[in-house]
């Protein structure tokens, strides 16, 4: 008889599990300009009712094993509340780009995935005589509640969300940062003042995060290339001024989001966002670059697509009525620490030919 009620569950429970799953493709597609865009509040709110919904799933275990029908009652609510849940959410897609959409995707993902565990233990535990299966349903329907918690932390607007992509390229440029400053060079030459020169310019300049590690990576620098380090060590210390500066500045567009229904200024921000991935990955070529041996080819070749970048940069958010002294100010220090680069590394490829040009003369 348990086994049969098991399975009237089981079969109750697909239903709903693919009517859902239908509903959740819609948020894979970009919905109607002219749908009403809803409030991530309400999405918020909606989640709160999710919630309500998974805390008396796992009231009805509490004590004796519920009644068939008391389970199937709360799954229909609980179903009922999540297919809303999937509809608000893809209404609160309506003018989102790429980037808001994907955080919106993720967030709402968990807390379908979240129910769908705790509503398939809930039929899986009827009948069973496993008090430790029937203990983990509470714990499930906490899942649930923190996947709706997280909701108020995900972005609501495009700004926010593009805002926090850039942050964690800032992020992963102050990892680079700090491994190019656990390099030192091989020995300090008391005939070459410049090795400790540049030793103790690469530590004095700031950095926000003091937690390098004790590796002894690239410590066989020679002055000259310890030079070019130092150089690139600051490079990378500007692009962060520029990006931290470029994060202000589109959150001061917040209220031209909120005017602005034209996509026309998502697209900009989304290039933005564009524009700092490429230079990340550029600042991964240069602190791949600074390695013995050096490749100067390579790392000029960065700081050309660097400079290209933020010349980019600057225009969209000058185009956008975005720009701040701060920003301009940002910008140019950093123009000026790649002019300093590749005058650095001009150097340092004419120090490595003098040799060449010796061994020439000789055997002329």
């Amino acid at each position: 008889m348990s086994r049969a009620k098991r399975e009237k569950l089981n079969q109750t429970l697909n239903s709903h599990l693919s009517n859902i799953h239908e509903t959740f493709q819609i948020l894979d597609q970009t919905p109607p300009a002219s749908l009403d865009k809803v409030g991530w509040d309400e999405v918020i709110k909606m989640g709160e009712q999710v919630h309500k919904q998974a805390t008396i799933v796992g009231m009805l275990w509490t004590g004796e094993t519920p009644e068939v029908a008391a389970l199937e009652e709360s799954m229909a609510a609980y179903f009922n509340m999540l297919q809303g849940f999937l509809l608000l959410s893809h209404g609160s897609k309506v003018g989102a780009g790429p980037t808001l959409s994907s955080s919106i995707h993720a967030s709402v993902k968990l807390v379908v995935d979240a129910s769908f565990r705790l509503l398939k233990e809930s039929v899986s535990s009827y009948g069973s005589r496993n008090r430790d299966q029937k203990l983990t349903i509470p714990q499930l329907a906490g899942a649930v509640w923190n996947a709706c918690s997280a909701l108020k932390k995900t972005p609501a607007t495009n700004i926010t969300a593009i805002g926090r992509a850039m942050t964690q390229i800032a992020v992963s440029m102050k990892d680079v940062l700090r491994e190019m400053k656990e390099l030192k060079p091989t020995s300090s030459d008391p005939t070459d003042p410049t090795s400790d020169e540049a030793s103790n310019k690469a530590e004095s300049i700031p950095e926000n995060n003091d937690n390098s590690s004790d590796g002894d990576l690239g410590n066989d620098l020679s002055s000259e290339e310890m030079k070019i380090a130092v150089s690139v060590i600051s490079v990378v210390t500007e692009i962060l001024a520029v990006i931290k500066e470029l994060i202000r500045c589109i959150t001061g567009l917040i209220k031209q989001e909120d005017a602005n229904k034209s996509s026309n200024f998502v697209d900009s921000l989304e290039h933005l966002l564009m524009l700092c991935q490429g230079v990340g990955v550029q600042v991964d070529e240069l602190g791949a670059c600074l390695y013995p041996p050096q490749e100067i080819p390579a790392m000029k070749a960065a700081t050309e697509k660097i400079s290209v970048s933020i010349d980019e940069i600057q225009a969209v958010i000058e185009n956008l009525g975005g720009t701040t002294e701060a920003f301009v100010l940002a910008c140019n220090v950093l123009r000026s620490s790649l002019g300093q680069l590749n005058s650095a590394a001009d150097d340092s490829s004419v120090a490595d030919l003098a040799p060449e040009m010796q061994k020439l003369a000789v055997t002329t």
